[in-house]
């Protein structure tokens, strides 16, 4: 049986108690808090938790959160049944971001950082979840998530390179971090390298292409800022092995 630190046992146990809590504490606002700002509190929480602890706190906040959401706030109340088409989407999204901002905020934990909280961020991680689920085309979230790219980190451009991998750019990886060739190359100091570099996609283990960014001259884009563009292409990943693609 795994061991954790006592921080984490705390980050487990809230994971658990904090989303039935918090509902309930906004159960007499039922009929005036609209559903989506309940939605936005609890993944508030999911990402709280997932900070203070790790990945599984994250997902069980995740998971926690979207079942009482449904058992408080999706008709019929007080039951694990959703009867509308607008609830379910909502339960749905509210478990995909969720999940995606836990994974986020533990990988902020373990880089010691803030964990993403910014609603700007949550706002780009939900319209993507959001597209994600209802595209039929995969091409449809490539390219929202190279629009997203292109102002999040500031960049002059980007292209999305489906198939095998050419060359040997720079490459941003899933911990934030820039690796040029063997080195790492200080993002915070220096900026992005003054040439394309790539965004690895992948979905269930797959790899689908890459975003080739055009980065900005000067223009430093901040850790929260690569590690949400790095949630962002591992959204497409998905939506790419889910739709199909190319």
């Amino acid at each position: 049986m795994p061991r954790y630190p006592n921080r984490d046992r705390v980050a487990l146990l809230a994971a658990l108690v904090a989303p039935p809590a918090v509902a309930a504490v906004l159960l007499p606002f039922r009929d005036t808090l609209p559903n989506t700002s309940v939605a936005l509190i609890l993944v508030v929480l999911v990402v709280a938790v997932a900070a203070n602890g790790h990945r599984l706190a994250g997902a069980l906040a995740a998971i926690s959160a979207a079942v009482w959401f449904n058992f408080f706030f999706t008709q019929p109340y007080q039951r694990f049944a959703v009867a509308g088409s607008a609830d379910v989407q909502t339960v749905v999204l509210l478990l995909i971001v969720g999940l995606a901002v836990s994974q986020l905020a533990a990988r902020a934990r373990r880089l010691e950082v803030v964990a993403v909280t910014d609603a700007g961020y949550l706002a780009r991680i939900h319209e993507t979840a959001e597209l994600a689920q209802a595209a039929r085309a995969p091409d449809a979230v490539v390219d929202h998530v190279t629009a997203q790219l292109i102002t999040l980190l500031r960049l002059r451009g980007c292209r999305f390179e489906y198939g095998t991998l050419i060359g040997h750019p720079p490459r941003l990886e899933q911990d934030g971090s820039v690796v040029w060739g063997h080195r790492h190359w200080d993002v915070d100091r220096l900026g992005l390298p003054d040439r394309e570099v790539e965004l690895r996609t992948f979905g269930n283990g797959r790899f689908y292409g890459r975003f080739m960014l055009d980065p900005t001259p000067g223009a430093v884009p901040p850790l929260q800022a690569r590690l949400v563009a790095v949630t962002l292409a591992d959204q497409a990943g998905a939506a790419l092995d889910t739709v199909g693609g190319r």
